[in-house]
């Protein structure tokens, strides 16, 4: 049976065409609403390591046209017949992923990240589970969201800077939850960037002394301003051999493959290296590394109830992403200065400038 939906909603939106073309305006449509949906009119989008590698289709897969964009707030503008929680006006985000089965064993324990039949769907690039039609992200004027995905942003929080939390926060602060980080123990973040910044800020809020692992001593103001405590060089071998054996936790977020190897012997007997950043194929590593039961292993998104928690914490002790806020028109240029480090820490687009 064909579910009832009603008339489709015309949407302006920025899409790659190509992998090898830039983002240029498009048109398209969205779905009119189902009876579990919600009609958001998208005011802020952040942009994402992940947009960028999507549009130039780097992981292989992209489904052009591409309108990427995954930490979307907005408004509501309507509801779908079966919608209650939900009204026209209320503040409301998006995050990676728009749907799951919510059938399976991770689904029921909010691991919808993890969904056990064929996956999440995510923001944009996926295929939608009902209709098949590709799913389209948030550099748009407008989203059509399953009501079990729309995530609500605590009052004052300013929304154009909470925008990044709906990717760079949760994938920092879930592996933080999950290692069970809080006051007294000892967290390293490796990288300070867009997913780094956030680890800090959120490490430090839940009482951690932590410690950013850096290649130069650059960092180190930007460091302690975030809520760091010190700096490890990782370059300095004298250094990097007394700290041995002292962190509880290593968050690494640096987004390309490199040695993580060479972190392994600054972690404690029983805990982690958790890897949040890394797309490729990591260098190889000797089994030595994990003979003192050292742990290596990865984290993505967290779920929509700890997606909820997070913004809570976050309005609770005052934590938000440090932004460079631009013009929809100005993306490319972003996506140019991304791939040379140059933001601090992360863009998000104002998306009255669609108009």
């Amino acid at each position: 049976m064909t579910e009832q939906q009603t008339n489709e909603y015309p949407t302006k939106g920025y899409a790659a065409h190509a992998p090898d073309k830039p983002l240029e305006p498009c048109s398209l449509n969205r779905r009119g609403l189902r009876h579990d949906d919600v009609l958001i009119e998208i005011s802020h989008c952040g942009i994402c390591h992940s947009d960028l590698h999507t549009a130039r289709n780097d992981w292989g897969g992209s489904r052009y046209p591409v309108v990427p964009g995954h930490e979307i707030v907005g408004y509501v503008r309507a509801v779908g017949e079966d919608v209650s929680g939900f009204a026209e006006g209320d503040r409301v985000a998006v995050g990676c992923m728009v749907d799951a089965c919510m059938e399976c064993d991770h689904c029921k324990q909010g691991l919808e990240q993890y969904c056990l039949n064929g996956g999440m769907t995510g923001t944009y690039n996926s295929k939608d589970r009902r209709d098949g039609t590709t799913t389209r992200g948030g550099y748009s004027d407008k989203i059509v969201v399953r009501k079990e995905f729309v995530l609500r942003i605590p009052d004052g929080m300013d929304m154009g800077a909470a925008a990044p939390l709906l990717c760079a926060g949760i994938t920092t602060y879930s592996p933080l939850k999950q290692w069970k980080v809080g006051p007294g123990s000892k967290v390293a973040v490796v990288g300070l960037g867009g997913l780094g910044h956030m680890g800090v800020k959120l490490a430090a809020a839940m009482g951690a002394e932590v410690t950013v692992l850096t290649r130069t001593e650059d960092k180190m103001a930007d460091a302690k301003a975030l809520g760091a405590k010190d700096i490890l060089l990782s370059t300095d071998r004298e250094a990097m051999k007394a700290a041995a054996n002292s962190f509880d936790m290593i968050l690494n977020t640096i987004p390309v493959p490199h040695p993580v190897a060479h972190y392994m012997p600054l972690l404690k007997v029983d805990c982690a290296q958790v890897l949040v950043g890394v797309i490729g194929t990591l260098p190889e590593m000797h089994s030595g590394h994990f003979l003192g039961r050292r742990i290596l292993t990865g984290s993505g998104i967290g779920g929509i109830a700890e997606t909820q928690e997070m913004l809570d914490f976050c309005a609770e002790k005052n934590i938000l992403p440090e932004i460079e806020m631009i013009a929809m028109q100005d993306v490319n240029e972003a996506y140019d200065r991304m791939e040379k480090s140059d933001v601090r820490y992360r863009f998000v687009i104002d998306m009255e400038t669609l108009a």
